[in-house]
């Protein structure tokens, strides 16, 4: 018996060591496929040339933007689908207004401000920034001038201050405290028993979800982006620090172009501007109260949900 297992004892150490190199070889192969997979939004050569890309950036080619949108005859389909999602599509923001996005779910919301991002193309038409076709400049250049709050806020495990530096590697600690205090006046003294050097879970399992969506705010400030995201940014949390996330979300929009895809209509009745979407279309565009004198859609949406606010009350 002891023979036997002093033959086995390498036998089964070599059968370990080949299938460890099976499951090596299975991941090397998908590392390899995703990082040979080409992107379907990229640089042309020309803008390539001149503003750089990724690896080699040309930031002295690189112009200021002001933040005029606008949407011309555009028509979006997925890649991977048939279905018209924008379907000749016009739509023009002005620098430094907030324009909200409000329909039905599958109504093209975030279709449009992923255009302005230029995570797609448009199939036809335009968007332009400034002026000037969206494609005219590079990726790196669009994405240093946004900034993106999503629904649900991720942190990564880490310090306070390395989760922040996202925003914006090269930011002082002095520079990551005072987007803290504009946009949670108190939050570092109250709730970082540390400092910036505040332990952060994976997850950010150790902060609740109106303190991780503050965090994910200041994040995106840190940046100064020039346009701004907020993607249902307070979906997923209570009414009371909804209040709190507002003023911080005022605080956020100042001075800059934003956009805000919301389903609580409370929260966007201050909005230069609202667009109900629905089919890919504008279905009514104006302010909160120009839309409820008109008695449409958005002012039937609107009374709903304040009717439902008033019963679960």
């Amino acid at each position: 018996m002891s023979y036997a297992l002093n033959m086995l004892e390498p036998i089964q150490n070599i059968v370990n060591a080949i299938s460890g190199v099976v499951a090596i070889r299975v991941n090397v192969e998908r590392y390899m496929g995703l990082m040979n997979t080409t992107g379907e939004v990229f640089d042309s050569e020309e803008v390539i040339e001149k503003y750089g890309d990724a690896f080699n950036e040309k930031r002295e080619n690189w112009e200021s933007l002001t933040g005029d949108i606008e949407f011309e005859n555009v028509t979006f389909k997925y890649p991977d689908g048939d279905e018209t999602v924008l379907e000749d599509f016009n739509l023009k923001v002005p620098r430094g207004t907030m324009t909200a996005i409000v329909g039905e779910t599958g109504a093209g919301k975030s279709t449009l401000v992923n255009l302005v991002c230029r995570f797609f193309e448009p199939t036809k038409g335009r968007v332009l920034l400034d002026g000037r076709d969206i494609k005219e400049r590079s990726l790196s250049w669009l994405h240093s001038n946004l900034g993106y709050v999503l629904q649900t806020a991720h942190l990564f495990s880490g310090s306070i201050r390395e989760n922040l530096k996202y925003g914006n590697p090269h930011a002082t600690d002095e520079e990551i405290l005072k987007v803290l205090e504009n946009v949670a006046p108190g939050f570092a003294a109250k709730k970082l028993k540390k400092g910036l050097d505040t332990a952060v879970e994976e997850g950010g399992d150790n902060f609740s979800a109106g303190e991780k969506q503050l965090l994910s705010i200041a994040r995106a400030l840190l940046a100064d982006p020039r346009i701004l995201i907020l993607d249902e940014a307070t979906a997923a949390i209570d009414s009371v620090t909804e209040k709190t996330i507002q003023e911080a979300i005022k605080t956020a929009i100042k001075g800059r172009t934003s956009f805000v895809i919301a389903h609580r209509l409370s929260t966007i009745v201050n909005a230069d501007l609202i667009i109900l979407v629905n089919e890919g279309r504008i279905v009514e565009s104006g302010s909160h109260a120009e839309l409820m004198r008109k008695k449409g859609e958005y002012y039937k949406l609107y009374t709903r949900q304040y009717e439902a606010i008033s019963v679960d009350m």
